[in-house]
């Protein structure tokens, strides 16, 4: 079996705040037609007004993500800045309201509220999708049910909404809990084959209840556009270089299990209900807690999962140039995620005497410094 490209492409998505209120912004025209004109396609409006989303093209490998996303990242800051304001890579904002944010006056979009009513509302959150090239669609199928596995994994490393609406939620990523209300999300149903899964969604196309495959979030999904898996369960990444730690690992999952595929073996499948216990654990405790290995039948502390995870994946990361991004895991679980840099953040400005919003404040403005931390 020839290998498969395993390429990249990543998408996130930004609010944009205004950098002295720390208020979240609707973009201004301007702001979005230098961005369309700058980026080409690359570029696009997201469902709130005060959301934008960028796209990379698909990446060889690591070198030329990392270009690419500093090169996208950067742009949106320098125009977002003519304008006083500036983009952050977070989940959630740690103060904002909901209830005061708009939707883009866009085809899709108004479909989606009309068609999703009052939890779409909610939807202020973002998130990051990963695509890994496979250009063969019954291993997309049969990776899909492995990859399942470790979608808690990436969750937990990847956690960077623990405030809402100006309360410490208690959890690692409330992000989830919001994106949880919108049908056909959460982790994907187990399929037996490519047609199966073909079967299935079609289904509900040829019923009218969707349009296409993209109205289908899952966690992990086959895209309907292009000829990768994606993943959809991470929050998005303040800091660049994290985002692409989260990127390389997806990469390097994927190939691992296609080397056990070559040689006509899997990884064992579990049933949901096991994984979304664990996809459970990793929203509430990001990486300060373990997650279940079923096999011992025992919670493992993430720093032992971490490592083991690592060991998994080495020739892979040996192979795709990428073991340098592989090991700032370790970096992330010793440092924390997000979510606790931003709790931590909260924690020193109430020991300076802020007050609440002052707080929040405090993780804005720490939230623009970690995006532009690595351009």
């Amino acid at each position: 079996m020839a290998e498969p490209p395993f390429s990249i492409g990543i998408e996130e998505e930004y609010l944009l705040v205004d950098r002295d209120t720390c208020a979240l912004v609707e973009a201004p025209e301007g702001l979005m037609a230098a961005c369309a004109a700058e980026l080409e396609g690359q570029f696009s409006p997201e469902f709130l007004q005060c959301q934008v989303e960028i796209g990379t093209r698909p990446c060889a490998g690591v070198a030329d993500a990392r270009d690419e996303l500093r090169r996208l990242r950067g742009a949106v800051s320098r125009h977002a800045a003519d304008h006083g304001l500036s983009p952050i890579a977070a989940s959630c904002h740690p103060l904002a309201d909901w209830k005061n944010q708009h939707h883009t006056d866009k085809q899709r979009y108004n479909q989606l509220h009309r068609d999703l009513g009052g939890v779409v509302r909610r939807m202020l959150i973002c998130g990051m999708h990963v695509h890994v090239g496979l250009d063969d669609d019954p291993l997309r199928a049969d990776l899909l049910a492995q990859t399942s596995y470790f979608l808690p994994h990436l969750l937990a490393l990847s956690t960077s909404s623990p405030f809402w609406q100006g309360r410490d939620t208690g959890l690692a990523s409330y992000r989830i809990s919001v994106f949880d209300n919108l049908p056909r999300t959460g982790l994907p149903p187990q399929f037996d084959s490519w047609q199966d899964f073909e079967r299935s969604t079609q289904i509900l196309v040829d019923t009218g209840a969707i349009e296409d495959t993209t109205r289908i979030w899952w966690d992990l999904r086959p895209s309907a556009r292009y000829p990768t898996l994606e993943a959809r369960i991470m929050d998005v990444q303040p800091r660049l270089e994290h985002a692409l730690t989260l990127a390389t690992l997806i990469q390097c999952l994927m190939r691992m299990l296609w080397r056990l595929r070559v040689r006509n073996q899997r990884w064992r499948l579990y049933d949901r209900f096991l994984i979304g216990e664990n996809r459970w654990r990793a929203q509430r405790y990001g990486v300060s807690e373990g997650l279940i290995d079923f096999g011992a039948a025992q919670v493992v502390p993430f720093d032992q999962l971490a490592e083991e995870l690592m060991g998994l994946i080495e020739e892979d990361a040996v192979a795709l140039k990428c073991l340098t991004e592989v090991a700032r895991v370790r970096e992330i679980v010793d440092h924390g995620t997000s979510a606790d840099r931003q709790r931590a953040v909260c924690a020193k400005a109430a020991e300076n005497g802020d007050d609440h919003e002052g707080q929040m404040r405090a993780i804005v403005h720490h939230l623009i410094e970690e995006y532009h931390a690595d351009l």
